[in-house]
């Protein structure tokens, strides 16, 4: 930081020099000279401040680790059904409310089935008329009075009275629509009174005891993928939620789509993660987080590294404690932490802070940190 008290005196050089440039004691290039060499004088001071200062400088750190690759996902029930009309009618009776969780086997709506009663009440006569007249037939049959072709025809004509009664009952019990399975009833699309026709959207029905999380993984992490799982590795994964909190389980990677988009050149993941507090809804968003091994690589903190133009630098700290700016490459990003790949070695000095301070070929003081010991400590954010 300049010296206030120099500044002040550079001030009073330059309102003095006015003065007598006014009353023509002195000419205007000797007053330019004049103030050049106090602008080079401040700068010069300014310079050697900084150059005598002391730095924190570290090195690279090689070493293991795990990082947490992130992935864009869509949240899904593992069941998610929608619940359609099986007949025509009005809808009579609504037995449930939208987001009530209901039982397999339980009356969700029921249409008014008085058309389908009556068709169960003549298929029921019918069949009863058919009985009657095949035992008629048969007890003629056995005192042969009649044919057996005259038998056979009564018992099929009782065989298909009986078939239409069972359709007719099957129409009445289309009426009563029954949860298939435990869920949470969804969004009405009807309302009681309303006249359906066959197939109508009447609610949907999700089972959210466990949920389906469908993530997209570009084909070189595919192929890492699945190298470290034929080698035996885990492929649990954690979801990151919207609301920035981690989910508190544990999902598995349990299938793979079996083409690859030839657009986006990604393939479909998709984990299957427990959900026994009903937390996650279908079709909530998030992040799958999932780990990825990294051996022997160069790690240095975030806060060491400075842009240009696109591309990153850091200060090397030379034998003779002089600067040098070095263009790296960067692979990995860790929460304030960098994967060096070009333009760094294990044994390299860096400067780790205070590089708004410095420039190029400044010969610095520094105090060195061990990497291990700043990699601890890293819960600073970057400057």
């Amino acid at each position: 930081m300049p010296d206030p008290y120099s500044a002040l005196s550079h001030y009073t050089m330059s309102t003095r020099a006015a003065s007598l440039l006014r009353k023509g004691w002195i000419s205007g290039p000797f007053l330019l000279g004049l103030l050049l060499t106090g602008c080079a004088h401040d700068n010069k001071e300014e310079h050697e401040g900084h150059a005598h200062g002391r730095f924190p400088a570290t090195s690279p750190l090689l070493t293991d680790t795990v990082i947490a690759r992130d992935y864009v996902c869509q949240i899904h029930s593992v069941q998610h059904i929608e619940l359609r009309a099986l007949e025509k009618g009005y809808l009579q009776d609504m037995l449930v409310d939208e987001g009530q969780i209901v039982k397999e086997g339980q009356l969700l709506f029921r249409i008014k089935p008085v058309l389908y009663q009556a068709e169960v009440q003549r298929a029921a006569a019918e069949a009863e008329f058919a009985e009657i007249e095949y035992r008629n037939t048969k007890a003629l049959a056995d005192s042969n009075v009649v044919s057996p072709n005259e038998l056979a025809l009564a018992k099929a004509r009782l065989a298909k009275a009986q078939a239409e009664l069972a359709m007719a009952q099957a129409h009445l019990g289309f009426t009563e629509m029954r949860a298939p399975f435990d869920g949470i009833v969804g969004r009405f699309h009807v309302r009681k009174g309303s006249l359906l026709d066959e197939g109508e959207l009447l609610t949907e029905l999700s089972d959210n005891s466990a949920m389906w999380i469908y993530f997209n993984v570009p084909e070189a992490e595919y192929l890492e993928y699945k190298k470290k799982s034929l080698a035996g590795q885990g492929t649990e994964v954690k979801l990151l939620m919207a609301n920035g909190e981690i989910f508190d389980q544990t999902g598995t990677i349990t299938a793979i789509e079996s083409d690859f988009n030839n657009t986006t050149g990604n393939i479909a993941f998709r984990a299957t993660f427990p959900n026994p507090k009903g937390l996650l809804r279908h079709g909530e968003t998030g992040s799958i987080l999932m780990g990825s091994e990294l051996n022997n690589v160069l790690l240095i903190p975030q806060k060491a590294t400075f842009e240009v133009l696109d591309h990153r630098y850091v200060f090397v700290i030379d034998k003779d404690d002089t600067l040098r700016t070095t263009r790296i490459e960067t692979g990995a990003e860790l929460q304030h932490v960098f994967e060096v790949t070009q333009g760094l070695m294990p044994g390299d000095r860096i400067l780790l802070e205070g590089l708004r301070k410095v420039k190029d070929k400044d010969k610095v003081e520094v105090e060195y940190m061990a990497p291990d010991s700043v990699m601890r400590h890293l819960d600073l954010y970057s400057e």
